[in-house]
């Protein structure tokens, strides 16, 4: 229940916040010169509002959350607060993070002072991002596919879990929706197009696509934050000058700003007259500008962003390979980039599915792309894990 409120409190004060942008032309230069100054007093606000509230500059981020199925109850008023004034100010965040700890943070504060064992504790933690995500998602099972793929809980805690995820989001949703009146059905309104056997194998190279994408996401990220770690100046240094970067980069390229789930709906229903210079330019702007965002001190949350980044990216497939029906295409991407980079496939091609509502056959191919997606992701995990523990068992070796 409080999951709900959360959801709708949080979403109301940043959509509310956020229509400042709403004047914007999503063509080249179609923002406004005084975003930049938006984009830096975003990141001063971010700097004044993480020493109020003692926020720590590296925090747990919402992938650790889920595996450790624990969230620290004392970093939630600051991920909160600088989450919102992070979504405000046009940083290229979702709001997944800022609820799923508040959630999240509240059933782990709960277990705490009631003295729950460990497994208790970690379940009644799950159950809170539930809540809080069935009001976000609006859909109970993507919310319960989400989290359990994600935090992959084990032996007799899968079963309690599992039915605490269940009832959490569904009341959530109700809530959600008696008071919102929103789904998560049909937001991408992509053309219809026919099932044909050779979708299946086409589904092979999308899925190599996305992970390729989701490489380059995840190379921005860590150059960013690898930038941004290296400066010698004070936090709020770092704060102002991500915002003054994403701030340039949205006058240039408005739709590389926000979230990323109203500016998809623009991509997909203008991608015609925008053109593939534009769609790839933006596709490359929104990798910067979540990398800068998240590198230079502000909160929020990977998902939305990385469905922009593979609705994206299935746009521009279509526009380099026309044979490849657009509805194809976005649902393949759209699902396999979020599915590779959290590992979660599964709750991917559901999202798409229902985003999109593409049909029942039409899933099969983007099912086989986000395995794809996602099997090649473990693979260079694996290899690049397999590579640095040589690296170091040689090192032990020569010294």
């Amino acid at each position: 229940m409080s999951g709900a409120f959360a959801a709708l409190v949080f979403v109301g004060v940043i959509t509310l916040g956020g229509r400042w942008y709403s004047d914007s032309d999503p063509g080249w230069f179609g923002g406004h010169w005084w975003w930049v100054a938006v984009g830096a007093a975003a990141g001063a606000a971010v700097g004044v509002a993480r020493r109020l509230t003692g926020l720590p500059w590296t925090t747990p981020g919402l992938f650790a959350d889920l595996q450790t199925e624990h969230v620290n109850a004392r970093l939630v008023p600051g991920i909160a607060a600088v989450s919102a004034v992070s979504l405000i100010g046009g940083a290229s965040l979702g709001p997944e993070k800022a609820l799923g700890s508040m959630g999240g943070g509240l059933g782990s504060w709960i277990a705490a002072r009631r003295g729950f064992k460990a497994e208790d504790g970690q379940v009644n933690t799950l159950a809170g991002f539930a809540g809080a995500y069935g009001g976000l998602f609006s859909s109970t099972v993507i919310v319960v596919m989400l989290i359990m793929e994600i935090a992959r809980p084990g032996g007799k805690r899968f079963t309690t879990a599992l039915a605490a995820q269940i009832v959490a989001p569904s009341v959530s949703f109700g809530i959600y929706f008696a008071i919102a009146g929103a789904v998560f059905l049909g937001n991408y309104k992509v053309p219809q197009f026919d099932f044909k056997s050779w979708q299946l194998l086409a589904a092979i190279p999308l899925g190599l696509f996305a992970a390729l994408v989701v490489i380059v996401l995840v190379g921005f990220t860590r150059g960013a934050a690898r930038a941004f770690g290296r400066l010698k100046v004070p936090d709020i240094a770092k704060s102002v000058t991500g915002g003054v970067i994403f701030g340039v980069v949205g006058v240039v390229l408005p739709l590389s700003m926000f979230s990323g789930a109203d500016q998809l709906k623009t991509v997909l229903s203008h991608e015609a007259t925008l053109g593939l210079g534009v769609v790839s330019a933006t596709l490359i702007a929104k990798m910067l500008t979540f990398g800068v965002s998240q590198g230079s001190g502000f909160v929020g949350g990977p998902i939305f962003p990385s469905l922009f980044i593979g609705g994206t990216a299935g746009v521009i497939v279509h526009h380099v390979i026309p044979g490849v029906p657009l509805g194809l295409a976005f649902a393949c991407l759209l699902a396999a980039v979020p599915g590779a980079l959290a590992a979660a496939p599964f709750a991917m091609v559901l999202t798409a599915a229902f985003l999109t509502q593409v049909g029942a056959l039409q899933t099969a191919p983007v099912l086989i792309a986000v395995v794809t997606a996602y099997l090649t992701m473990e693979g260079v995990k694996y290899f690049l894990a397999s590579r640095k523990q040589a690296r170091t068992a040689g090192a032990k070796s020569e010294g």
